[in-house]
């Protein structure tokens, strides 16, 4: 489960940006043809947070759709695949737009 060792890492970035405060909540933005199981990352978060700045903070995780521009049409097309095929017949390349990010969006974090 790779979802552990990127927990992990969020963790600690985040860690590293509140320089010794609390943070309260921590929103991410997580791609649809990421790869990456969101109901894993929220159970491991709980384990990654304890003992940390993060300890007892909310996590808040935006699922963002995966979405491509055709080449041929230029229309933006809904994906849900890797992988997809516009509608205008042109068999035209697909230009990834959406879906395979994952971001730490925000931080709330106590005031000193």
């Amino acid at each position: 489960m790779h979802e552990l060792s990127i927990t992990r890492n969020i963790v600690a970035i985040v860690s590293e940006h509140a320089r010794g405060r609390r943070v309260r909540a921590l929103q991410l933005r997580i791609g649809a043809l990421s790869g990456i199981d969101v109901p894993a990352v929220r159970a491991c978060y709980a384990l990654c947070v304890e003992g940390t700045p993060l300890d007892g903070s909310r996590l808040d995780v935006e699922e963002v759709p995966g979405a491509a521009r055709c080449r041929g049409c230029a229309a933006e097309i809904p994906l849900s695949a890797p992988l997809g095929v516009c509608p205008c017949e042109r068999r035209a390349l697909l230009d990834r737009t959406s879906g395979d990010e994952l971001l730490i969006a925000s931080m709330e974090v106590e005031d000193v």
